[in-house]
């Protein structure tokens, strides 16, 4: 070594127990900075060298990109933080391969005659999934009238998101989900959208539905046999508000009714598959409950 106490490629890529390849390599991507050259032009590093080159291969080895690396050994980035972005990364990784992984049993699992829709359907779902398209489907579905506030509340509530460690059924569950959402138009949208499309105060309505469906959360969580009562009658409140009435048994009557021939297919195919992607009880969970429960009450007089 000589008396400066530089390092040759060679003498560095030995003290690192590594290669000169991979000295040149980092060296080359500016992350090992040259002492100076000898007077064969070769390259010569500082003392502090092999302990930076030390770190660089640590760094590397948990997948952290070079470029940094270079922001960590210049100071422009803590470790700290580069460790903490490593992790996110890693759990967006992890995701998108447990979803892969099921997706690939979906279709393993599958016969061969749905081997061709199940490859369809899966494909046109990102990696790790967006709920994009579901979003989209809810703005297009909610009532013009309705404030940003509930839209934007109802929206996030609609939405299922996609399970971090899902089973197959579950990759297939979200792939129709998906598909429901992509093919929907304006025009089909009008015939499936909800009964409280047509009340004269979209926001009065919903928030008085935001009500009950937590009571009748409340209550089915608590009970087997769950008196739905309150939240029934939170329910109809809502529905007598927003159209300019209030609670009676022939407005019981006509609720039921109205709210029958609302029913629409495709929204109860919606909230089926939207259940297979969630323990909790969806909206569309709880308004069935509490449709049920409406229903029964008008029967029993």
């Amino acid at each position: 070594m000589p008396e400066d106490g530089t390092l040759s490629i060679g003498e560095l890529a030995a003290q690192a127990k590594t290669t000169v390849k991979t000295v040149r390599f980092y060296s080359d991507q500016g992350l090992l900075p040259e002492a100076s050259r000898s007077g064969g032009g070769h390259r010569r590093y500082g003392p502090e060298a092999p302990a930076r080159l030390r770190t660089i291969r640590a760094l590397r080895s948990l997948g952290v990109p070079v470029p940094e690396i270079g922001r960590v050994l210049d100071r422009g980035d803590t470790l700290e933080a580069v460790v903490a972005r490593r992790l996110d990364d890693l759990g967006t990784e992890l995701a998108a391969l447990r979803w892969r992984e099921a997706a690939l049993r979906a279709v393993q699992d599958g016969s061969p005659e749905q081997l061709a829709e199940r490859l369809e359907l899966i494909g046109a779902v990102s990696v790790p999934p967006s709920t994009s398209a579901l979003a989209q489907y809810w703005r297009r579905l909610l009532p013009v009238r309705l404030s940003a506030r509930l839209r934007a509340a109802v929206t996030d509530a609609a939405v299922p998101q996609p399970p971090a460690d899902p089973t197959p059924e579950q990759v297939l569950a979200f792939a129709r989900l998906h598909a429901l959402a992509a093919a929907a138009t304006d025009h089909c949208l009008a015939s499936h959208r909800p009964a409280t499309d047509t009340a004269a105060h979209p926001d009065l309505l919903y928030d008085g539905l935001h009500e009950a469906y937590q009571l009748a959360d409340a209550a089915l969580r608590t009970d087997h046999s769950p008196s739905l009562g309150e939240a029934l009658d939170c329910y109809v409140a809502a529905h007598a508000r927003a159209s300019d009435t209030r609670d009676s048994p022939a407005f019981r009557r006509s609720l039921v009714v109205r709210l029958a021939m609302a029913d629409h297919p495709v929204m109860s195919r919606y909230w089926q598959l939207a259940g297979q992607l969630t323990p909790d009880l969806t909206l569309g969970g709880a308004d069935l409950h509490l449709r049920e429960a409406l229903t029964a009450s008008v029967a029993a007089g």
